[in-house]
């Protein structure tokens, strides 16, 4: 299996769009007010990022992007002496923000920047991501050129376009004039990709003597790397062996569980098991935890113990799986209606050629598996949580129902039924992505000296997740009337104030008029025509 064979598997069997397939670029920015020389947010209850509990009232003090004052201006339910607060000065803007709560921007470690196949232009993803309190973004692959991310970092940075902060992690070959056959020209490889620009490197497996010249190199040029350990390698290349290699990050779990293999060296494959079906692939991909140690088991305590202490960061993306488990609860979720285009859905419906459109005949049977699955993911990764180990929250979006934006939170929730407590699970969508990033001392946490960064919503995000969902969560009032709730209020991104709640109304025109352009109605599959819900 060549490099450039493993690209095309990596770009086309996991959906992205191929090298010369780009999606629409992002239009200029209208959206969102400031920056300010000064801009003070006032009197919310902060939730900061590093496991400290919520604090409040408290201002927040920016100049030119950067927190100046994190001051505590008094005691809940007690009026708020105007004297005792920072004062504003003269060309100052102020937000106030009384009783709602103020978080570090989100960051989205597995952000595929749209792909051409599913009809995710950058604008819709970008303002359903900024919808959502998502912030920073590291783009998996470059699924659009490298050229084209490098483009849209900059005009990010610059604050040009409405779109999170973006990090660029290249595939590993991509763009080479020949074929990546020996470590020289794998290390080749890698300092070109470094001289581009690029952030970092996305592999999905090589042979051996390949992946370890490209870590080994990529390490000593200061860059990070993440992994998807495609089951073309992973039989003798698995997540320890490119931890030990000097890999940064993995995503998925793909490579975890063959580290765990002690009666076998490769997943117990049925003979008539063909890779290219994605019905075999993720059927089988779900009976291969039951196929590792034991939780707790001396050979799942070392291999723990190493990652642990070769400071590995693990990137779990729970929710791109989750159809796998329950496909109609996935299938049927109620933002479809009003947030996702029709192209999207069509990518999403059963298909022999479209990357997890599995569902030729998915059934109670491998639902099951996939329970258990999760139950034995879930254990190894809060244990790893647990025991100091850098967990982050990542999505995946685009693909098997998942919606970019909307994937996030669930992701948050994921992890939430992994065991983390939700301070837990905001650190490891805010800090724990920052130091994996490289980036503590900017983002991840609302500190002095780091960048206004900030989602800001109304209910309590701890007492309930779901309040960040774009479409809120659903409340019972005290007059017996059901009302929606939350939904991020403000995203603040480099001191420039979003209205979340507009950018996604902007999502939603969109797909109005994707859906009048077309005439198109969500039709559930197999369901005649005729019989629209």
């Amino acid at each position: 299996m060549t490099i450039r064979n493993l690209i095309w598997i990596g770009l086309l069997f996991l959906g992205l769009p191929s090298l010369f397939s780009q999606v629409r670029k992002a239009p200029d920015r209208v959206r969102g007010e400031g920056p300010w020389k000064q801009l003070i947010i006032r009197g919310v209850t902060l939730i900061n990022g590093n496991g400290a509990p919520p604090r409040g009232p408290i201002d927040i003090v920016v100049e030119d992007n950067i927190i100046k004052k994190i001051a505590v201006v008094g005691y809940p339910g007690v009026e708020i002496d105007p004297e005792q607060r920072p004062k504003l000065e003269d060309g100052g803007h102020e937000l106030n923000c009384e009783g709602m709560f103020l978080l570090p921007g989100f960051i989205d470690m597995h952000g595929h920047i749209g792909g051409k196949s599913q009809g995710a232009d950058a604008e819709y993803v970008f303002k359903l991501w900024m919808g959502h309190g998502i912030t920073t973004i590291r783009d998996p692959s470059c699924g659009n050129g490298l050229d084209w991310v490098l483009e849209h970092r900059e005009r990010s940075a610059k604050n040009e376009i409405t779109a999170p902060r973006i990090l660029a992690y290249t595939a590993f070959g991509m763009g080479a004039e020949e074929e990546i056959s020996t470590p020289e020209l794998a290390r080749e490889w890698v300092r070109n990709n470094a001289a581009k620009g690029a952030d970092g490197i996305k592999f999905f497996g090589a042979p051996p003597e390949i992946m370890a010249a490209a870590l080994d190199e990529n390490k000593k040029l200061g860059l990070r790397s993440a992994c998807h350990h495609a089951q073309m390698d992973v039989g003798r290349w698995n997540a320890l062996n490119s931890a030990r290699a000097g890999l940064t990050s993995m995503e998925h779990w793909y490579g975890l569980p063959e580290a765990l293999f002690v009666d076998r060296t490769v997943q117990n494959y049925p003979l008539d098991y063909n890779y290219q079906n994605e019905q075999d692939r993720f059927s089988e991909a779900g009976r291969l935890w039951q196929q590792a140690a034991p939780p707790y088991s001396d050979h799942w305590n070392k291999v723990m113990q190493e990652l642990l202490d070769l400071d590995f960061t693990i990137d779990p993306t729970f929710n791109i799986y989750e159809a796998s488990r329950d496909l109609h609860r996935a299938r049927r979720a109620e933002w479809h209606e009003e947030y996702t285009m029709p192209s999207l859905w069509r990518f999403y419906l059963p298909s022999k050629i479209s990357h997890g459109s599995y569902w030729h005949f998915w059934g109670t049977e491998e639902e099951v598996d996939w329970k258990k699955n999760y139950q034995l993911w879930m254990t190894f990764i809060n244990e790893y949580k647990n025991r100091g180990g850098r967990v982050t929250a990542g999505s995946d979006s685009g693909f098997i129902y998942q919606l970019y934006g909307f994937a996030y939170i669930r992701e948050l929730e994921l992890l939430r039924e992994a065991g983390f407590h939700p301070l837990e699970v905001i650190r490891s969508a805010t800090l724990n992505g920052a130091i994996a990033l490289g980036m503590e001392d900017e983002i991840g946490s609302v500190e002095v000296g780091k960048k206004a960064d900030f989602v800001i919503v109304e209910e309590n995000p701890l007492k309930n997740l779901k309040v960040l969902y774009g479409t809120g969560a659903i409340k019972l009032t005290d007059d017996n009337e059901v009302v929606r709730v939350g939904g991020v209020k403000y995203t603040v991104k480099d001191g420039i104030i979003f209205d979340a709640k507009q950018l996604l109304e902007d999502v939603r025109n969109m797909v109005r008029d994707a859906k009048n352009k077309e005439d198109f109605e969500i039709i559930q599959p197999g369901i005649p025509a005729k019989s629209k819900i």
